[in-house]
């Protein structure tokens, strides 16, 4: 999501107020260096099923699968991440996607395929090398010398 402004509470507003199609855009995470040369792209949109591993936090290096997308609060659940109240009850942890890594994709989506595909590089096929032409001379055009003419005001008939 590219903002025209650099003032950051400008920012924050157009970022929480931003609509449901254009937060996909904020919810990307880095791929890991095997899956980014596998497939040509260094970020990708997370989505449930994903394989992650966090990078920063105090789960650092754990490794869990997308239980949940949470896209209004810009988080998500991982499998296996908890922490407990003070009553002994435990609840899942929301991690910014910024902070993970996807290590492996869930590529049973046609839309991710389709993301894939338009990410591949296109096949080069071999032409023969050609001989550069000379370059056409290029025509100049001729400006006209024809004098423009403003328009003059009317005058109006005076009154004696």
């Amino acid at each position: 999501m590219k903002l025209k402004t650099k003032s950051p509470s400008k920012q924050r507003k157009r970022l929480y107020n931003a609509p449901y199609h254009s937060r996909s855009h904020v919810f990307s995470a880095h791929l890991s260096s095997e899956l980014r040369g596998s497939h040509n792209s260094r970020t990708m949109p997370v989505k449930k099923g994903d394989t992650i591993r966090v990078l920063r936090g105090d789960y650092k290096g754990f490794e869990g699968k997308i239980l949940r997308v949470n896209r209004k609060g810009y988080r998500i659940i991982v499998d296996g991440i908890n922490r407990e109240k003070a009553d002994g009850t435990s609840i899942p942890v929301a991690i910014h996607p910024s902070k993970v890594e996807v290590i492996r994709l869930d590529l049973g989506d046609k839309w991710r395929d389709k993301i894939l595909q338009r990410k591949e590089p296109a096949e080069e096929e071999e032409k023969p090398q050609e001989q550069p032409a000379e370059k056409p001379t290029k025509k100049v055009k001729k400006r006209s010398t024809k004098k423009r003419t403003t328009k003059k005001p009317v005058k109006t008939a005076e009154k004696e």
